[in-house]
C-alpha cells in the first residue's frame, strides 16, 4: 500500500503514469532519479501518447525488468521472465478490462503528441490515478 500511495502522489505531482510507477521503486532501483525519470519517460500515454499499452503498466514492467530482469540469452529464463509479464498483463486486464491505453480511456486511435494540461478536470475525466494504483498493486505481488 505504501508503494501504490507514492506511485500516487507522483502522478497527482504532474509526472506521467509510467514515471509515476517506477519513481515509486526508486529506493530498490540503483539509478538517480533523473534517470528514472529519463527511462520511463517514453512510456507515458500508452507510449508517447500512442496510446498503445498503458504506462502505469510499462511503468510496473521496466520495474520488474530492472530487479528481476534477465540479463542472459538463456531461454529458459526468458520464458520464465515473459511468463511473469503474462500474469502481471493478464492480472491487470482482468481488474481494468484491458491493457491498451486507448481502451482504457475509450478512444478511437492514438492521440496528438502534445500533453493534456494537468489539473482537477484532467485528473477527474481519465482512469489514469486507477491505473497507476493498480499496476503498483499487482506489481508488489510479484516482487515479493
Amino acid at each position: 500500500m505504501k508503494r501504490e500511495k507514492l506511485a500516487e502522489s507522483y502522478f497527482l505531482k504532474g509526472y506521467s503514469c509510467s514515471q509515476a510507477v517506477v519513481l515509486a521503486y526508486q529506493d530498490l532501483i540503483k539509478l538517480k532519479k533523473d534517470d528514472l525519470l529519463k527511462l520511463a519517460s517514453p512510456f507515458g500515454g500508452g507510449i508517447g501518447r500512442l496510446r498503445e499499452v498503458c504506462g502505469a503498466l510499462s511503468g510496473a514492467l521496466i520495474v520488474l525488468g530492472y530487479l528481476k530482469g534477465n540479463p542472459t540469452t538463456d531461454l529458459k529464463k526468458k520464458e520464465e521472465l515473459y511468463q511473469t509479464i503474462q500474469k502481471i498483463a493478464a492480472e491487470f486486464k482482468k481488474e481494468n478490462g484491458a491493457i491498451v491505453c486507448r481502451e482504457l480511456l475509450h478512444l478511437r486511435c492514438a492521440s496528438s503528441p502534445k500533453p493534456s494540461k494537468r489539473n482537477e478536470k484532467y485528473y477527474h475525466a481519465r482512469p489514469c490515478l486507477k491505473m497507476v494504483n493498480s499496476a503498483t498493486r499487482i506489481l508488489e505481488k510479484y516482487l515479493d
